[in-house]
């Protein structure tokens, strides 16, 4: 929902008779210095290219943690939802270029291919507990492997020209967070400046800057720092120095052993589940909704007709790829993979289900307004048709997915039935 009104507040915004404030705000130098060397970039950059690392840095971090443990850990599982991502991406990207072909458009092919996962999930847990909790981590497991499609577009087809000397900081930078990690030493301030380093070098290297939080993320243990014996060791010999009634701070045996305590309790979860947990409400309470305040602000005027904009072929491409490409890729590449043994369906879900959750895929707000701007990078007027077109897929998607899987799994409660109650003849002894 925060997403969604800080969405609703930029394009309010831009189009109100404050919208120079608006694009002000946006064009706002944010720099640093030290010494003589100065840093500086607009706050429409620092989200886009700075920000954003946190937000693939969650998604590089989920990855990894799907492929250790979850639903990517085997590869009868993790098939499934892989050739539906897959096929979620093509399909959608063959439509866009069929509409835009020969087209100055062209170069927005990437922007239909990706899935908002937090909307999608977020309109399918409205659902409630009539949906299939294998049908949340199908789409779930989707998302992420969608998204790691994505940054393997952007990687490859949206990146400029590669500076050698930007990759070699960065890989130095990620070199020594890796081999820390293999030793056992994570401490969140020196990760924090070892993966400030990591991004610097992408950004001067051409490559986008936002993929270093897919990089950092390989780098950050999966492992305890300590083991669990060493935990109950610490437990057995610092609980008893714990004494219910005494004041803390005046009782220094007392202080000492809960910081030992907290300590080992800390250790205990992996790095990687720690930084996780810490990153999960930072990106989704301030880093996405910040990104689609500076980002879904569209200018309608700049477009001419919003009817005419829709209908162009940047629009329609994007429109039809994400609403109808979407589906039908999904559905398509799952059929297919079940068909040929790759893949197999949960028993609890039928066709419909999969139909559905298809449909809500079409959702393609965060990554698709990012991939925009690197696609449409200086024409402002496509950047900003291409932007309405997500706009309009992805309430459509949301709407459609909705009532789709609403239906589906409706259960009609029956009422009950009152037992007939028949007295018993009533016999007289002759």
């Amino acid at each position: 929902m925060v997403l969604l009104a800080c969405a609703a507040i930029a394009m309010i915004w831009a189009n109100s008779p404050w919208s120079d404030s608006y694009f002000q705000l946006l064009d706002t130098p944010l720099s640093f210095a030290l010494g003589t060397s100065q840093f500086s970039m607009s706050l429409h950059a620092w989200v886009n290219e700075g920000l954003m690392m946190a937000f693939f840095l969650l998604i590089g971090l989920e990855v990894k943690e799907q492929v250790l443990v979850g639903e990517l850990s085997s590869i009868k599982g993790a098939m499934l939802p892989i050739c539906a991502a897959i096929g979620g991406m093509i399909v959608p990207a063959i439509i866009y270029t069929l509409v835009n072909q020969g087209g100055e458009g062209i170069t927005g092919w990437g922007v239909p291919m990706s899935t908002d996962i937090a909307f999608a999930l977020g309109i399918l847990a409205l659902l409630g507990k009539r949906v299939p909790l294998s049908l949340k981590v199908f789409l779930a497991t989707l998302a992420i492997a969608d998204d790691l499609g994505a940054i393997l577009v952007i990687t490859l087809f949206y990146s400029g020209q590669i500076m050698i000397g930007g990759l070699i900081v960065a890989a130095l930078c990620w070199l020594v967070l890796f081999l820390l990690g293999r030793i056992g030493i994570y401490n969140p301030l020196l990760t924090l400046l070892l993966s400030i380093g990591v991004w610097l070098g992408f950004l001067s290297s051409g490559i986008h800057a936002t993929i270093a939080g897919v990089i950092v993320a390989i780098a950050i243990p999966a492992r305890p720092l300590i083991n669990p014996h060493e935990v109950l060791h610490a437990i057995k010999e610092h609980l008893p120095h714990t004494h219910g009634g005494h004041e803390v701070l005046r009782d220094k045996e007392q202080r000492e052993s809960l910081k030992e305590l907290n300590d080992a309790m800390s250790s205990v979860a992996p790095p990687l589940v720690q930084l996780e947990a810490s990153l999960q409400p930072v990106v989704t309470f301030l880093i996405m909704p910040l990104f689609a305040l500076f980002n879904a602000g569209v200018v309608i005027n700049n477009v001419g007709n919003l009817g005419e904009a829709l209908t162009s072929t940047v629009g329609l491409g994007v429109i039809l790829g994400l609403v109808i490409g979407k589906p039908v890729g999904i559905t398509l590449a799952s059929w297919l993979a079940v068909k040929f043994g790759l893949a197999r369906l949960p028993s609890d879900l039928r066709w419909a289900h999969l139909q559905g959750v298809s449909i809500l895929a079409g959702i393609g707000f965060t990554m698709s307004l990012f991939v925009t701007e690197l696609a449409f990078l200086g024409n402002h007027h496509l950047a900003e048709t291409a932007k309405l077109g997500i706009l309009a897929a992805s309430f459509t998607a949301g709407i459609i997915g909705y009532g789709v899987l609403s239906r589906i799994t409706h259960v009609k409660e029956s009422k009950p039935v009152m037992p007939v109650i028949t007295p018993k003849p009533i016999t007289q002894d002759a």
